[in-house]
This record gives structure tokens, sequence and C-alpha cells, in this order.
């Protein structure tokens, strides 16, 4: 396949910033410098006024997720082509059997799923939804087919949920085989108790979804996986952290010394709990776990974000439709299936709302972004990078561009779109996948199945 140069543009790394033009040949990147000569036949992008990004990564997805009772919306063509128009080029899903599922069965579901039907690179966080005698078997064989981190729920009680011994054991494999365990953390037992008081006394409708998971059950499930990480040496990230009591369990154990990184995601940044206690039933568009919380939390979060204390921002995409699944729970907000959409807005929002009209650092938005999940998760520097030999993933992005946010117009595969209306400040102009043409103008142009699935190796912390 001929080569691609793409000319003029302004190279924004994690820790770079520079004019040059960039060569990409048998997917990857070839050369970086000014005036390259470039054979016959090469496909030129001229990039002028506008930022060359590495490919941005989402390290939280959900495209596959049978949950309460209904399964998402997306599907592995329509999830990653809205990625790659929002500036994703990989994203890490969540394969997440219950309980009730064989583990190693529900691995081959999910990569079935996904198997020709990407059009973007992707990889698995591995659930480990209990612990019996062949867990550890079947897990050492996860890890030898390339997926090196897990996923720990400490929610969802009887369904994805783990008991404590089941986590203990789970955090000495991951310690021994240097496998990075990722953690959904609140407390079980106490959400199932305050959710049967609420119900109880008749209090169904989904603005008391918040009060039910308030942020003392997630700052006490911090601080649960962060001993339980400290008596195993286990490394640790903490997913969607929403709010500041949550941050201070976190920064506390990582104070002590405890490994661990943190990520929050785009919707605990830009909505609030108000969003959630929209009436006529609206607020169920909005429902989401961990919660969303009063706005004072958003300011922590950017801060924290800015600091570096937050390492990575994805989304937890996890798409329902407003019409038909959401409203399986009119009656009873426990059986709202959780989730907003936002794998398509995630690059566009933190750019706007970050860079462009916040105080974040531009090169701390490419590292949350980007590079930083890709270091966590073993694809540094074939991926989140932009140097000879990293995979040839690039984000051309005109600052220029102005719009707003809508179901109307957007890819993912669903009824609404819980940012609707929300200005941006720039966009993705050209995307490519590993040297090719992805999108171009906010339009897919690509090849649907392109993506692959990402081998990546154990590390040692």
């Amino acid at each position: 396949m001929s080569g691609l140069l793409i000319k003029n543009g302004e190279i924004i790394t994690a820790d770079t910033r520079y004019q040059a033009d960039i060569y990409c040949q048998d997917e990857q990147i070839t050369q970086i410098g000014q005036n390259l000569e470039v054979p016959p036949g090469t496909q030129i992008i001229d990039a002028a006024g506008k930022y060359v990004f590495p490919g941005f990564i989402d390290p939280h997805v959900h495209i596959y997720l049978p949950f309460m009772g209904t399964e998402s919306k997306d599907s592995h063509s329509s999830g990653s082509q809205a990625a790659l128009v929002g500036g994703t080029t990989t994203f890490i899903e969540m394969c997440a059997p219950s309980r009730l599922d064989d583990a190693l069965e529900g691995y081959e579901l999910w990569k079935s799923k996904a198997a020709g039907n990407s059009a973007c690179d992707y990889s698995f966080h591995m659930a480990v939804s209990k612990f019996e005698d062949k867990t550890e078997a079947q897990l050492k064989e996860i890890i030898a087919d390339g997926i090196s981190s897990f996923k720990v729920f400490l929610a969802y009680k009887g369904f994805f949920g783990v008991e404590d011994e089941e986590l203990y054991k789970t955090l000495n494999l991951a310690k021994r085989e240097g496998v990075i365990v990722t953690a959904h953390c609140e407390n079980a037992e106490l959400v199932a108790q305050l959710q049967a008081k609420l119900l109880a006394a008749g209090k169904t409708g989904p603005e008391y979804h918040e009060p039910s998971r308030p942020v003392s059950v997630e700052a006490e499930g911090v601080h649960h996986f962060a001993t339980f990480l400290e008596m195993t040496g286990a490394h640790g990230y903490v997913v969607h952290l929403s709010c500041a009591a949550a941050l201070r369990a976190a920064m506390a154990a990582k104070s002590r010394g405890v490994k661990l990184a943190i990520e929050s995601v785009i919707p605990h940044l830009m909505l609030d709990k108000t969003y959630a206690e929209r009436p006529n039933f609206e607020g169920a568009k909005y429902v989401m776990s961990p919660p969303l919380r009063e706005k004072r939390n958003q300011l922590v979060l950017w801060e924290a974000l800015r600091n570096g204390f937050i390492d990575t921002i994805g989304t937890d995409h996890a798409p329902f439709d407003f019409v038909g699944q959401k409203d399986m729970g009119k009656d009873d907000f426990t059986k709202i299936p959780n989730g907003i959409p936002a794998i398509e807005d995630r690059v566009n929002l933190l750019y706007t709302y970050g860079v462009s009209r916040g105080n974040l650092d531009i090169h701390r938005f490419v590292d949350a972004a980007s590079t930083k999940a890709a270091k966590l998760f073993g694809l540094f520097p074939r991926k989140g990078s932009i140097q000879p030999g990293s995979d040839a993933d690039l984000v051309i992005y005109d600052p220029s561009y102005r719009g707003k946010l809508s179901a109307e117009s957007q890819v993912m595969n669903l009824d609404y779109n819980g940012f609707e209306g929300m200005e941006i400040d720039g966009r993705p102009s050209v995307v490519t996948v590993r040297g090719q043409v992805a999108v171009r103008d906010g339009k897919f142009v690509g090849d649907p199945g392109r993506g692959k699935l990402l081998k990546r190796q154990p590390q040692r912390f």
C-alpha cells in the first residue's frame, strides 16, 4: 500500500510540540522531519493550521454488554466508527461475563463479537466476577492470549460483584503475573441496603439513584480496594472515580505507597446530579454508576486532572436507548440500565472545556486521553505516541471548527445524546488507523473491519 504524508501540521504529544511532517508506511510512522522526500504515489494530507495528535485511547468502554435484563445498543461496528469520528483510535473494552457465566467462554464470546467488526484497534480488560477452582488456570490462558489487565466489581452484588476472598485471590494472581487490576469501587452491601430502604419508602424515580450510592459508599469502596492492593502488592486502577471523597481516599492510599492509578470519565466532568433529577423520567438517561454527583465535585476533578492526580479520562460508554431500555426502570430506579453513551464525544468535550475554555494544559490533555492509558496498559510506544516505529494512528485536529453535539448527527446507535446541545470548539478533521484514513470531516470513510485485537504483555510495575 502507498505511503501517507501529513505535512504542515503542528505535532503535539504528551511532552513535545513542534512543526514537522510525518511519513507513514506499512502501518507505522517511519519518518518525522522537514521537507521529507517521499516516493511517487504517496497520499498527501495538508494539515496547515491544525494540530496532529497521537490517536486517542479510551481505556474504559462497554460495547457488547448484557446487563440488567437487556443488551447494549452499539455493535462493534457502530461503536468503533463512533469512536473514530471522535478521534479515538483504540479502545479497551470491559469483557464482563457475570458470576453465572464461565470466564473462558465469556472471553471467547466477547472476542467473537469484535473480530472482523471493529474499525479501530481494541483490547479487553478481563472481568473476574468469581474465583473458583478453575479460575486461575483460565485467567492464565487469557493472559497468554495477550490480555494483561483484569476488572473487578465491588458493586452489583450477586451479578458481577466479587467477595473479599475472591478479590484477594485475584490480586495475588495479578501480582504474580504482572497484571494491572481495574476496579469499580463502591460498597455492594451498602448499595443493596440503601436501595431497599428507598424503594420501601416509595422513592422509585431516577433521582433516587444517587442517594442509593452516595459519595461515602464510593470512598469506602476505594479505601477497601486500596487496602487489598496494599496487602497483596498488586497494581490497581480505580475506574470512573466521581467525587472529592473518593479522590481523597485514593490519594491517601497513593501517599502511603499503594500502587494505584486513577481514572475519571467525561460524564463526571461535564454533568451533575441535577440531570438525573429531570422530570418525566428524563433523568433516567443520566443514570450511571457511580452516579452523577453534586456540581462542586467537578471542580475538584478538573483540578486533580490538571495536576496529574487523575491519570486518565475514559468514558464508561454504555449505550442503552431511553425508549425500550432505560424505561424498564419506570417504576423502580434499580432496574434502569446503567450508562451514559460518550465514546464519540469524549475527546471533543475534553478539548473544548479543558483546553479551549478551561485551563487544562494541552500536553496533559494528550497524556490523559491517550499516552497515560498506553503506558498503564502495555501499549506504549506502539500507541499513544508520535515517533518512528509507532503505529500510524493520528488525529489531525481542527481547532477552528465550531459545532454542537446532537443525537441527530451522532454515529452512536441510540436514541439520545447525554450531552445534547453542548458546544464544541474543534473536532478531528482526519483520523488514521495504522496509516489508513478512517475519518474525514466528521464522516467515517475507512475500512469497517480494519481493527485488530492488540496483544499486550504483562508488566512488572
